[in-house]
């Protein structure tokens, strides 16, 4: 494995004279106003940075304080700083961060992370001022080696060339001289129309790593001694260890420790097999405590009641009650989505070494500074002398960005009682079983419509648990439809006179987190599964009802357009096939999606195409885009038609993928990206492209079939539908 570099802020101000002929750039940068801050520490607060090497050899490290888990920020944001470096593509490699406060998220206060679809939205301005300070900096150490005016000199592809003269010197050779020199203030950055490399489509920088099978994610860490712990862990939430008997367990050969952690018991072994195996030998008598008895249909039915009742008000616009009392035709309609687990293809893992004054942990992680900061406290180090290093990540969703840090936390808790390097692995059951999940929720919505078929009101009464109620993130689970959402979303962007939104939060006990597009993810599909409800009541076509309603809404009604343009939206389909379109706007970027699906003589849906547009502002990478959108229709798809988590007796009846299915390689649709041009700011594109996808194909089954689907998982949902159909 390759080394990986920990900088601290006094690490960084030695590099330059330990690297002898070397330059490293470390500098002030003004951060956007975070959401919160620090206890005595106010927003808007300089933070220094670092991001920038360059060897005598000419080669670029570009330091990235964002997790890698296949969205592709180990190459979009190098593409930041490598446009205002004037730097060879060729020559950049790249480093993950160490945690450090000159890594903190731009926007999120003081902490480094990843998520909410931000990491290129973030760092924007930061990469690009770096490497616009460094392209500076190299050219007047040029001039100065030279004795020439500073403006005969330009920096293109690794050189500074003295223009007059067309004498050039590579960035390595004046690393040395650039490393002495002070950075200069407020660097002009380039205009977009001077872009050379972002807006264009550049080849991954892990891609290489990856094909050959040398990236090392978290599971993949070895070292000489590591030993491997499996963890039982209470079968239901909220339960605890009444007792066990460790001496099958201990008689497993390899099996080396047996004790009790916070999390349940821990076996400590010579490898994973023994591991499991010593686990299964256990004997456990377990409390299961107050969700001994939890039930996914009394979970519906509690949720149900709730729904009929006045809750907290979200939103509210006009006098809903008198205009749905006016109406000449009114629609009400449940809907309901289970609990989803994220599910990533590499399951949660974490190394820990910890040592007398020190501890490195080896990790795929979305959140290193709650992460090393909850592995100092339990092995009682200082957070500084805690060190992640930060592995590629297989898959993460928000699964690993989990504010309790349960992975690490159990890996610093095992390598404290037994003072040697260990990895904690959780099995995709532990996870499937015992993780954490995106909340179910029940929706009872009306709507009223006039004579024309033109709607006039619209309440929405949302249940389902809050992901962290009390904290700036407890909006995230109605964004889409509330004004109070964290990312502000425009709420229903359709011209609706008379609107009231309600919202119950019950807790439960189920452990829930953000999941790939968080609320968006149930609250599209409620509401445009819903508004195509509407548009067939009121003798209207789908995409024109919502074009009709969206003239104050440019950027929806763009991609709406351009999604049914590219479709052939109103051409004939084939017999037996259905269309359906569905919008949303999430995290900055606004996307429109239309499935064409088909229904198998057995019942099963068929997707054949889905066409995406997005808006996501300026552009990076538009393949990255691309791949983000065919990704999040993948994950969004998977859900939609199969996933769903219940509980009987307590337990996650779901354990793999037999019983969580993924879309399979012979489900897989064509699918159509297009990029709306634009100059407007930078989106998110991680998660938008999962919301739309469920009422897309909703629609178009109930176009193709006639069948409305008010339930997730589809598949399920409609075969019931269309046995009682049937019968």
């Amino acid at each position: 494995m390759n080394e990986i570099l920990n900088l601290s802020r006094r690490d960084v101000l030695k590099t330059s004279a330990l690297m002898g002929a070397g330059f490293i750039l470390g500098f002030f940068i003004p951060s956007p106003k975070p959401l919160w801050a620090a206890p005595g520490q106010s927003a808007g607060n300089f933070a220094p940075n670092a991001f920038i090497r360059i060897g005598s050899d000419g080669g670029v490290t570009l330091i990235i304080n964002k997790s890698e888990m296949g969205q592709g920020v180990y190459t979009s944001l190098p593409m930041l700083v490598a446009e205002e470096l004037e730097v060879d593509w060729s020559t950049v490699r790249i480093e993950p961060a160490p945690v450090d406060p000159v890594y903190n998220h731009t926007q999120w206060g003081p902490v480094q992370g990843t998520g909410g679809s931000t990491s290129v939205r973030s760092e924007w301005h930061r990469l690009r001022q770096a490497g616009a300070t460094a392209r500076e900096m190299l050219i007047m150490a040029a001039a100065g080696r030279w004795q020439a005016d500073r403006k005969e000199c330009l920096a293109a592809s690794g050189f500074v060339i003295h223009t007059p003269s067309q004498r050039k010197l590579s960035y390595g050779q004046l690393a040395e001289k650039a490393a002495q020199m002070s950075p200069p203030q407020n660097v002009p950055l380039k205009a977009p129309q001077d872009f050379k490399i972002i807006g264009k489509s550049m080849r991954r920088l892990d891609t290489p790593e990856k094909v050959a099978g040398k990236a090392v994610f978290g599971i993949d860490f070895q070292a000489l001694g590591l030993l491997t712990a499996l963890i039982a862990r209470p079968p239901v939430f909220g339960g605890r260890v009444k007792s066990f008997d460790a001496t099958k367990a201990k008689g497993i050969p390899g099996v080396q420790e047996v004790f009790l952690i916070d999390s349940g018991v821990a076996v400590v072994a010579e490898g994973f097999w023994a591991a499991q195996q010593g686990r299964e030998a256990l004997e456990i008598s377990w409390d299961e405590g107050p969700l001994a008895a939890l039930s996914t249909p009394e979970l519906h039915s509690q949720y149900a009641a709730l729904a009929k009742t006045p809750g907290m008000a979200a939103r509210k616009v006009g006098n809903s009650e008198e205009a749905l009392a006016r109406a000449s035709k009114r629609l009400k309609a449940e809907y309901e989505v289970p609990y989803l687990a994220h599910a990533c293809m590499e399951p949660m893992n974490c190394v820990a070494d910890l040592r007398e004054e020190s501890c490195d942990i080896w990790v795929g992680t979305q959140s290193q500074t709650a992460d090393r900061n909850a592995a100092a406290r339990i092995v009682g180090l200082k957070p500084e002398q805690v060190k992640i290093h930060t592995t590629f990540l297989g898959g993460g969703f928000g699964r690993r960005a989990n504010p309790q840090s349960d992975f690490v936390s159990e890996a610093a808790q095992v390598a404290k009682a037994i003072r040697k390097p260990v990895k904690v692995i959780w099995t995709r059951e532990d996870d499937m079983k015992g993780g954490f999940y995106r909340p179910m929720w029940y929706d009872r919505i009306s709507a009223g419509l006039d004579g024309k078929g033109n709607i006039t009101a619209w309440e929405h009464t949302l249940v389902g648990q809050s992901i962290l109620a009390g904290t700036p993130y407890e909006g995230m689970m109605r964004e889409g439809i509330d004004e109070t959402s964290v990312e502000g979303a425009k709420d229903l962007p359709y011209q609706i006179p008379n609107i009231r939104v309600e919202l119950h939060s019950p807790k439960t006990g189920v452990p829930v987190l953000w999941w790939r597009s968080v609320g968006h993810s149930h609250t599209a599909f409620v509401v445009e599964s819903f508004f195509d409800e509407v548009a067939h009541a009121g003798g209207k076509d789908p995409f024109e009802f919502r074009r009709e309603l969206l003239t104050k809404h440019p950027r929806h009604r763009r991609v709406l357009e351009l999604a049914a343009q590219k479709a052939g939206w109103g051409r004939r389909l084939l017999k037996g096939r259905g269309r359906g379109l569905a919008l949303h706007e999430s995290f900055g970027s606004f996307v429109a999606q239309v499935a064409e699906v088909s229904l198998t003589p057995a019942g099963k849906v068929r997707v054949h195409r889905v066409v995406c547009a997005i808006d996501c502002g300026l552009t990076v990478n538009p393949d990255t885009i691309k791949a983000q959108m065919e990704s999040g229709i993948v994950f969004g798809l998977s859900a939609a038609l199969y996933g769903q988590i219940t509980f009987k007796n307590g337990r996650v009846e779901q354990g793999n993928f037999d019983d969580y299915s993924m879309l399979h390689l012979d489900e897989m649709p064509r699918v159509d990206v297009h990029i709306v041009p634009s100059q407007e700011p930078l989106g998110g594109v991680g998660e938008p492209g999962v919301p739309p996808v469920a009422p897309a194909v909703a629609n178009a089954v109930f176009q193709a079939a006639g069948i409305r689907v008010r339930r997730l998982p589809l598949q399920p949902a409609l075969l019931e539908a269309l046995k009682k159909k049937g019968g």
